[in-house]
């Protein structure tokens, strides 16, 4: 396993519609065993393929607390679809491993249904709500190019993306 370089916005690739894969091989496995790897190291609860330079339609999640000791939990998906969200709607404080240390409230459905192959190819649906159910949602997203800023203010998104901009130019980030 490898630790993969996370792409920080602005930046075009975070804005590619990623491609499914055919199935869950070999090198798909090997890579969502990296992304796994890369999202623990970052740290974080998410990663999509896109972010690491992969625009393929690949996301792993693992929202278990382990400074609360609970064992990890990895969710490994590929070509992830949403099958159903509830009516429900509530706000989240979101973040992102491509937008390192900004967050902004987000409205989204409190519960989703998720269709997807698991990493041994087999096709596998799952009921969430709560903080896997906007995981899931925001890390699905990345895969149609969409960032979680994209759900906010103009202005507050022109914000973020500005000081990440200044952030890169200043040396302070990696610029992939």
């Amino acid at each position: 396993m490898a630790i993969l370089p996370i792409i920080v916005a602005p930046d075009p690739r975070l804005k590619v519609v990623s491609r499914p894969v055919d199935k869950v091989d070999a090198a798909v496995a090997r890579l969502m065993d990296d992304m796994l790897e890369t999202m623990y190291d970052a740290p974080g609860i998410g990663l999509a393929a896109p972010q690491v330079g992969v625009p393929t339609c690949v996301i792993v999640v693992d929202i278990a607390r382990k400074d609360k000791g609970e064992a990890p939990k990895p969710l490994k998906m590929a070509n992830p679809q949403l099958v159903a969200t509830s009516e429900e709607l509530k706000s989240w404080d979101e973040g992102c491993l491509s937008l390192p240390e900004h967050y902004a409230d987000v409205i989204r459905p409190s519960r989703a249904a998720v269709r997807y192959l698991d990493e041994n190819n087999k096709r596998r649906e799952i009921e969430a709500d709560g903080v896997l159910a906007v995981c899931l949602q925001h890390e699905m997203d990345h895969l149609d190019g969409i960032l979680f800023v994209d759900h906010v203010t103009a202005l507050k998104r022109n914000m973020i993306l500005r000081k990440l901009r200044k952030a890169k130019k200043l040396g302070m980030l990696a610029a992939e």
